[in-house]
């Protein structure tokens, strides 16, 4: 089967978690091929109309499937091949692209949403599944602190926090994770931003807890992945934060308050103890090689019914 993944490309990259899918979806046997949108906003989208439909008769896709909903509706103005379209939470939660987004459900064979609350958002009926992004659990692993802090150059008698994102993403609310930082002696807390996967592993066991203050998320992979190396949480009820940690010891859910946050912060960093996360995510089946048999289950129906008509 092979399958055009049509998804942005105008921060000069595509997002990683979109590559790690594609190459588990690789593995079982799907071949596929990229068309990157290289320019910005709905116009930007638009002009790129052309190009798709030479990259679709020169690929002869079985199928296409688009990441974000911009993309699924840039792939939704030609009606020669289906498209499955996923939604990963900001195309949903910001009311000034949901307005696309909702056009590409309507036009899209089939939607895949990353989390229940971006599906009650939506408001979708038919034709959909809730697919998170998977986590691949041979690099996402853990390893010893002290010999992570090691490669990374950092201190072994310091407290370190790994905050989400970079300090300049307003979206992921940095005010809230440096005000409860300082209120905690001897720690230091550290950005997610420049790293490549194999540095982010090794940041998410060498610090002593990772936390996510956003004010909104779809499924955030920043979560699934400490998770999957063992480290402790604490976190905003955002996305399916909730939902992916459950009960799991030394991960904890907190409202915005100052006060509450911190409480929680300096009871981890007091147990001092790593979490079962990864168990977690192998039980939810998160892993990477999971969620790609799903999708490849989704295809496999979308471009059967397809065939009908």
């Amino acid at each position: 089967m092979k399958i055009l993944i049509v998804c942005s490309k105008n921060s000069g990259r595509i997002a990683p978690f979109i590559l790690e899918q594609v190459d588990s979806l690789n593995k079982v046997g799907i071949i596929t091929d990229f068309f990157t949108i290289e320019q910005k906003g709905l116009i930007g989208y638009l002009k790129s109309r052309k190009l798709l439909l030479q990259k679709i008769q020169s690929f002869q896709p079985d199928l296409i499937h688009a990441h974000y909903g911009l993309s699924g509706l840039l792939a939704n103005l030609q009606r020669k091949v289906s498209v499955v379209t996923t939604y990963h939470g900001s195309d949903i939660n910001d009311s000034k692209v949901f307005m696309f987004s909702f056009l590409s459900i309507l036009l899209s064979k089939f939607n895949i949403f990353v989390s229940q609350s971006n599906i009650d958002k939506s408001r979708v009926k038919s034709n959909y599944a809730l697919i998170p992004c998977g986590v691949d659990i041979e690099v996402f692993k853990p390893m010893d602190k002290m010999a992570a802090r090691k490669i990374l150059n950092l201190d072994f008698d310091k407290n370190y926090i790994l905050f989400s994102g970079g300090f300049n993403n307003v979206v992921k609310n940095p005010e809230l994770a440096i005000a409860v930082s300082k209120e905690i002696d001897n720690t230091e807390l550290l950005e997610l931003k420049g790293y490549n996967r194999e540095e982010v592993m090794c940041l998410m066991n060498a610090v002593d807890v990772c936390i996510m203050t956003s004010f909104s998320e779809g499924s955030p992979q920043f979560i699934k992945e400490a998770m999957a190396c063992n480290c402790p949480i604490v976190s905003v009820d955002v996305g399916d934060v909730k939902e992916v940690i459950g009960d799991t010891e030394e991960c904890y859910v907190s409202s915005y308050d100052v006060e509450e946050f911190t409480l929680k912060l300096k009871y981890v960093l007091e147990c001092d103890r790593r979490t079962s996360g990864r168990e977690r995510i192998i039980e939810l089946e998160l892993d990477s090689g999971r969620i790609a048999q799903k999708i490849e289950s989704v295809y496999r129906k979308v471009v059967s019914v397809s065939t009908l008509f």
